[in-house]
């Protein structure tokens, strides 16, 4: 294994360019190489925008200086929706398929060995890539071949959905699983170091943390600045937020390790990815009310950090509002590798913007909850949200001047609808009926 101690100028030295970073600027980097990049995706467990440096939603933020330093030479995407949930956000990246067309839509439900993984498309199309999962797969219960079923390269990490504890928890490595007693972030960094390290292609990381999700806790004290909080389990219960902070610094502080194990040329050919899978969860979540955070279809569950930087971004400390859904990685993640082809499945590739900010846009994102036949599920456009529930109700919203979904437009005391929202309530409907039908 490579030697994992770094220093923060180190790392800003790795990631930065020189550049002014002004808040919203858009200052374009050289040409990139025409070397195949290597993609490293990120996923952060249960991480919303309240949680997330530079988002302008929560008051208390994670000292979190590598992200800080891929948002500087990077973009920070405002509009990027996932599924409330984690297996659903997964199943939508891997498959670049909305939930309800694989059946995945819940929590714990298996993604069919019938899908063709994003894995085995970069494998179909000759891509020449080398691929791996590392830590959370979360797609099948707990069948150790499931991931190499799906066309994994190599897996090593955590199938189910969370652990009873960070430093014991089942370790499943070449469809063997046995318990481990080392800090699950800290586990899977070394085991996505040894995996790059031996790779002499280019290569696809999905490297899935299991952190921030539940159990809170205190990280050990290398990894996060919040120094010596109580442990005992009344205490976090009390006040979780602090211990949720420091399990995302803990987090940051290994991302940077693995930054800064590659070479100056890996480095430098390499596009990085850092995603939530969905909102924060209810116990720390900020501004949003709980009800309305992880688990809801409201902002506050499916609205979620996006930071891109690395090879072949050439916006430079930018904010980007276009309208992205997590199906997309999929064909973002193939058109980097090299493929061609734009759309896929109900992906639809925005590599483009990495290097315009003239790139074609969504018109609409969709998420989705519950099970198939007892769905709740939205959509919106540049403006409006509509949410249509499982029980009938219905709430539409414009968030271009209520963004915390405050006022249902379709409330008794809100009728009749203006023009405009009366045109983008029929809109909605349409596009989501187009969707799931």
């Amino acid at each position: 294994m490579k030697f994992r101690s770094i220093t923060i100028t180190t790392l800003i030295f790795i990631l930065s360019t020189t550049c002014q970073n002004s808040d919203d600027s858009d200052i374009t980097n050289p040409s990139p190489q025409t070397e195949k990049p290597n993609i490293l995706l990120i996923i952060a467990d249960d991480m919303g925008l309240d949680a997330t440096p530079n988002y302008n939603i929560g008051s208390v933020k994670p000292n979190m200086p590598n992200l800080q330093a891929m948002m500087n030479t990077g973009i920070r995407f405002n509009n990027f929706w996932s599924n409330p949930t984690c297996t659903p956000t997964r199943g939508s990246i891997i498959t670049g398929k909305y939930g309800f067309r694989t059946g995945v839509t819940e929590v714990g439900d298996v993604m069919p060995l019938s899908e063709v993984s994003l894995q085995s498309h970069l494998d179909n199309t000759n891509t020449g890539y080398s691929h791996a999962v590392v830590g959370k797969w979360h797609l099948a219960n707990n069948d150790a071949s499931h991931p190499t079923n799906m066309g994994i390269g190599y897996y090593a990490g955590l199938l189910s959905g969370g652990v009873q504890s960070y430093t014991s928890w089942n370790l499943t490595e070449n469809q063997q699983t046995t318990t481990s007693s080392e800090y699950t972030t800290t586990k899977f960094t070394d085991l996505a170091i040894n995996w790059v390290d031996q790779q002499t292609q280019p290569w696809f990381l999905w490297l899935a943390y299991n952190a921030p999700h539940t159990p809170f806790h205190l990280p050990p004290s290398n990894l996060h600045s919040l120094g010596s909080l109580p442990t005992d389990q009344a205490s976090i219960d009390a006040n979780p937020l602090p211990y949720y902070m420091a399990m995302l610094e803990a987090m940051d502080t290994e991302i940077g390790n693995l930054l800064s194990s590659m070479s100056h040329t890996e480095r430098e050919n390499t596009v990085i990815i850092f995603i939530g899978d969905n909102g924060t969860p209810g116990e720390t979540a900020q501004d949003y009310l709980s009800s309305r955070a992880k688990g809801s279809i409201f902002n506050g569950g499916i609205n979620v950090p996006m930071i891109i930087s690395g090879k072949d971004v050439t916006r430079v400390n930018a904010v980007e509002n276009a309208l992205i859904n997590s199906t997309d990685l999929f064909a973002t993640i193939s058109e980097l590798a090299g493929n061609s082809t734009p759309e896929i499945n109900d992906s639809k590739s925005f590599k483009d913007l990495l290097s315009s900010t003239n790139a074609n846009r969504r018109e609409y994102i969709y998420a989705e909850r519950g099970p198939i036949g007892a769905q709740d599920y939205t959509v919106r456009n540049s403006t409006h949200k509509y949410m249509y529930f499982d029980n009938g109700n219905e709430r539409l919203f414009n968030l271009s001047t209520d963004p915390f979904e405050n006022t249902n437009l379709l409330n008794v005391n809100q009728l009749p609808l203006s023009q405009d929202d009366s045109d983008a309530l029929n809109e909605l409907i349409d596009r989501v009926n187009e969707i799931r039908n």
